[in-house]
């Protein structure tokens, strides 16, 4: 997916008979995406250990293929361990940044970049179809919390429902008051 997202970029500014065989190129790698991710999900329908943890991370509203994939292949710490070592894995524990006596913001890095970003646009579609993570969403932004912090403590929020979920075996229900 890098490459095409570079190859379009690469197609901007160039001679028409170079940017005809580059779009060949995206068509090419388009198709061969495709094939991947159907590959992917007939691998993880006809395993039934990774389809019940599939059905199990599907179950939530804004999660999906993407994320269902990303997370069985490189997050499989995910439900054995606490909700803040598996922040701490993804990247989404926030650290303090003082220096002496001087406080400092928190801030998150590290962990897994490719869970964090699949996550992230996960997170994108639960603040608008998963009512807990909207409602906490909504919540943070009447607080005058910038969104970009508001989105990584939902995406934080998010990882940490699946987690439990995870290790209670349970699908998603939303509980009677959305506002947890």
């Amino acid at each position: 997916m890098e490459m095409r997202v570079a190859e379009q970029n690469r197609s901007r500014g160039t001679p028409a008979r170079i940017r005809s065989q580059i779009r060949e190129h995206v068509e090419w790698l388009n198709r061969q995406i495709d094939e991947l991710d159907r590959e992917i999900g007939q691998r993880v329908r006809s395993s039934p250990a990774w389809r019940e943890r599939d059905d199990l991370y599907r179950s939530t509203p804004g999660v999906g293929p993407v994320l269902s994939a990303t997370l069985s292949a490189d997050l499989p710490e995910l439900g054995s361990v606490s909700h803040k070592q598996i922040a701490a894995l993804v990247g989404l524990a926030s650290f303090n940044q003082d220096s002496g006596k001087k406080p400092g913001q928190r801030v998150i890095w590290g962990g897994r970049a490719s869970v964090r970003a699949a996550l992230y646009m996960a997170t994108l579609v639960a603040t608008r179809r998963n009512p807990v993570i909207r409602t906490f969403y909504q919540r943070l932004l009447a607080m005058h919390k910038p969104k970009k912090l508001a989105l990584t403590a939902c995406m934080h929020k998010l990882l940490t429902i699946l987690n439990a979920m995870v290790r209670h075996q349970t699908s998603w229900s939303a509980p009677a008051s959305a506002g947890a």
